[in-house]
C-alpha cells in the first residue's frame, strides 16, 4: 500500500463493548479483569484493536460475537474517546458500542473462558481508564433512545409478563414508574401483544405472556412510558 502520509505519527484505534443484560430484576453489565499491560487485573470492559481490513462496526461485531457467540445483537455506536492519556501504553483512540442481550441466550460457557462476570451497573467497581465514563455515555443513550424505540425487548426473552417488563424499562431509566399509568400505557402499543400463555413460576395466580411484534411497530410513533 502506498503511504502518503508519512510526515504524520499513528495512531491506535480500538472498539469497546459495553454489553448489557438484565437478570434478577437489574440492568448488568458484562466485565472482566484486564489480560494485558497496561491495567494488567483491573476490572475493564472487552475491547480489541481494529484490524487494517475491517470497519469499525465490523470490529466491533468481532469482538462481540467472541464473547458472546451471538449474532444479530443490538449494537449502537456510543461515541469516540479520545483522551491523550486514557493510555498509558500508547495513543489509543477507542470507539465504544453498546449492546443489548438477554442472559438467558448467552452462553455461561464462553463467560467463564474469558473470565467475565455480570455486575449491577448500581455497584460497579472502578474500571479500567474512561471505561466508566464509556458506560455512564452508554447509559444516557440507552435513556434517550427508549422514548423512540422499543429498546428493552433485546434484554428479554420472546415471551415477557408485564412486570418483566416494567422492570426492565425502570433498570434502564434508573427510576421507579407507576404501575397502572404503565400498564394503561402498555395497552395503547400494537407492537405488544398478549398471548394465551400463562406464566406460573413468578406468579403464584399466574400471569399473563407478552411477545413484541415487529409487524406492528410502525402502529405508535412513541414508546414513552
Amino acid at each position: 500500500m502506498t503511504s502518503y502520509y508519512g510526515e504524520y505519527e499513528k495512531v491506535w484505534v480500538s472498539v469497546d463493548c459495553i454489553i448489557f443484560g438484565f437478570d434478577h430484576g437489574k440492568l448488568e453489565l458484562l466485565i472482566g479483569r484486564r489480560q494485558l499491560d497496561p491495567g494488567r487485573g483491573e476490572w475493564s470492559l472487552y475491547g480489541g484493536f481494529v484490524a487494517p481490513d475491517e470497519s469499525l462496526e465490523e470490529a466491533a461485531s468481532r469482538v462481540l460475537h467472541d464473547l458472546t457467540g451471538m449474532k444479530k445483537v443490538y449494537m449502537r455506536q456510543v461515541g469516540a474517546f479520545s483522551a491523550v492519556d486514557r493510555d498509558p501504553g500508547e495513543r489509543v483512540i477507542s470507539v465504544a458500542f453498546c449492546a443489548l442481550i438477554n442472559v438467558q441466550d448467552y452462553d455461561d460457557n464462553l463467560r467463564r473462558e474469558y473470565g467475565l462476570e455480570w455486575v449491577s451497573v448500581q455497584s460497579l467497581p472502578p474500571l479500567y481508564s474512561d471505561h466508566r465514563m464509556m458506560v455512564e455515555s452508554a447509559i444516557d443513550l440507552l435513556r434517550r433512545h427508549i422514548a423512540t424505540e422499543p429498546l428493552y425487548f433485546n434484554l428479554l426473552p420472546d415471551l415477557f409478563t408485564l412486570t418483566q417488563l416494567q422492570h426492565v424499562y425502570e433498570a434502564i431509566m434508573g427510576e421507579e414508574i407507576d404501575k397502572r399509568n404503565f400498564r394503561k400505557r402498555v395497552k395503547t402499543m400494537q407492537f405488544i401483544e398478549q398471548t394465551r400463555l400463562i406464566d406460573k413460576q413468578s406468579s403464584r395466580r399466574g400471569a399473563l405472556l407478552y411477545r413484541f411484534n415487529k409487524r406492528n411497530l410502525g402502529s405508535s410513533s412513541s414508546f414513552k412510558l
